[in-house]
């Protein structure tokens, strides 16, 4: 299994702090933003990692994490040249993946859950697997959410105006090879991007696409907001320690 921390974009919601660096590289209480994704790979005992990020700052990803030896990791990097959603940016790790499973996470999602269960769960089931959180339905329409029967999903959807469901996608995803060929075979959204939803999706109309509930906190740190919250989260699990 290889890892895939998405960290592209422009971070307009992030602005005028986005102006000098990326907003993963932004502090979440005492480490920078990208830490956090990254160490939930390198605890799942992922040895492999790339990181996709946009042009404008990426040789500060660089600077901050090298080759990965101070990990216990191998990283590499891919730049995402414009922003074109998700599923343009997971498309740029084809080669990387080298047609075996990948674990994908968002660069701004922290987690307390320590997925390598999951990971050997998933390697021996193949398909995609997203990892689910119950939020309350206003929350729920800042994310994609879906439903569930057994150990299935049964509808997924981005952002909606209406919830079906208070189960939010968390920004962890794990799929088999086929991921690449159903990214080349998506149209653009009506925002004019490859939607990562689009792409799950694909899975669902197949019968392959299967969900667990996350353990503990999570949070994304997109917004001023949601990076105060996750600060605080983590600094409260600090002082307990």
């Amino acid at each position: 299994m290889k890892g895939v921390i998405l960290a592209g974009g422009n971070g307009t919601r992030m602005m005028p702090c986005t102006k000098v660096t990326n907003k993963h590289l932004l502090p979440v209480y005492n480490k920078p933003m990208i830490y956090y994704p990254l160490l939930t790979l390198v605890n799942a005992g992922i040895k492999e990692i790339l990181i996709v990020s946009g042009p404008g700052h990426a040789g500060h990803f660089v600077n901050l994490l090298g080759s990965g030896k101070d990990f216990g990791v191998k990283l590499s990097y891919e730049i995402q040249d414009e922003a074109g959603g998700i599923a343009q940016a997971l498309a740029l790790a084809e080669d990387f993946a080298d047609e075996g499973p990948i674990t994908v996470i968002l660069g701004d999602n922290i987690f307390e859950d320590n997925i390598n269960g999951y990971v050997k769960e998933f390697i021996e089931k193949g398909g995609a697997r997203i990892f689910l959180k119950e939020v309350d339905l206003i929350a729920a329409k800042r994310f994609g959410i879906a439903t569930v029967e057994g150990s299935k999903v049964t509808y997924v959807e981005e952002k909606p105006q209406e919830p079906k469901s208070n189960l939010a996608m968390t920004g962890l995803y794990m799929f088999d090879k086929e991921i690449f060929e159903i990214i080349k075979q998506q149209k653009p959204s009506a925002r004019g991007e490859l939607e990562i939803t689009d792409a799950i999706e694909g899975y669902l109309k197949k019968g392959s696409l299967y969900y667990n509930m996350i353990n503990g906190f999570w949070s994304d740190a997109g917004t001023f907001e949601s990076l105060f919250k996750a600060s605080a989260l983590i600094k409260e699990k600090e002082d307990q320690k």
